[in-house]
């Protein structure tokens, strides 16, 4: 049998680590493993009289803060998913959370999800720059394949995947059960050899010349990251 049907050569493959679940730091975002005692109050503030955050996650919405640490509490050891609250270092707030999960070491794949931003972190540099700290520990730990799934009825978490360069794979259907309900689940992901130019795609949003007096952008980030896409979601597009 040929060499092409067997699939690529991965020469010298070695695992990578899972997560450690230290800190993620940038100019703008950090983001640190969920801590009960620290983080519950910020997440609370950043979240409360906003339960429409939590329409398409499988927790939530909290009704009050002992709630929401109930849940935090027993999140917080669990490695797989491994949540993070997200802290905005122009603000000092905490605005939200996100998560490495169904990580795959042995084959390379790891996937960014549980993510919930607050009305404080969305449309901030330090929402994106969060996402692009997990994307660049995950590659450079060794990582081959970075996922990101949504219910497909998740409009805005498909665009913003999509923004970010994640390249459209398609809907599973009758996915899961979530809350009592269907979810067909929209798949985007991103690969190892991708990453230098999302990366530099990055850098050029991030930079502090790309922001006016007033915070706004110069260059989309859609527009830099249009050029890695393999394929693009036909619902962004009709």
């Amino acid at each position: 049998m040929s060499d092409e049907k067997l699939g690529t050569p991965v020469p010298g493959w070695v695992a990578p680590q899972p997560p450690d679940g230290g800190a993620l730091v940038g100019r703008y975002a950090r983001l640190d493993r969920f801590n009960p005692e620290r983080h519950v109050p910020g997440l609370y503030a950043a979240y409360a009289g906003h339960d429409a955050l939590w329409d398409y996650m499988p927790v939530g919405p909290f009704p009050d803060q002992p709630a929401l640490a109930e849940w935090v509490q027993a999140a917080a050891p669990v490695t797989d998913p491994m949540l993070y609250a997200i802290t905005d270092l122009e603000t000092g707030q905490i605005g939200g959370q996100a998560s490495f999960l169904r990580i795959d070491p042995a084959s390379g794949a790891i996937e960014v999800g549980f993510i919930c931003y607050g009305p404080a972190l969305q449309r901030t540099r330090a929402a994106t720059e969060a996402m692009v700290l997990m994307m660049g520990w995950a590659f450079g730990a060794g990582y081959r394949r970075y996922e990101w799934k949504c219910n497909a009825l998740n409009l805005a978490s498909r665009r913003a995947a999509q923004r970010l360069g994640l390249s459209y794979e398609g809907i599973f259907r009758q996915a899961t059960v979530v809350k009592g309900r269907n979810r067909d689940t929209a798949w985007f992901a991103c690969i190892d050899s991708e990453w230098p130019m999302l990366k530099a795609a990055y850098d050029t949003w991030l930079a502090p010349d790309n922001f006016d007096a007033e915070g706004r952008q110069r260059r989309s980030l859609s527009a830099l990251t249009a050029p890695v896409l393999v394929a693009r979601d036909p619902a962004l597009h009709p």
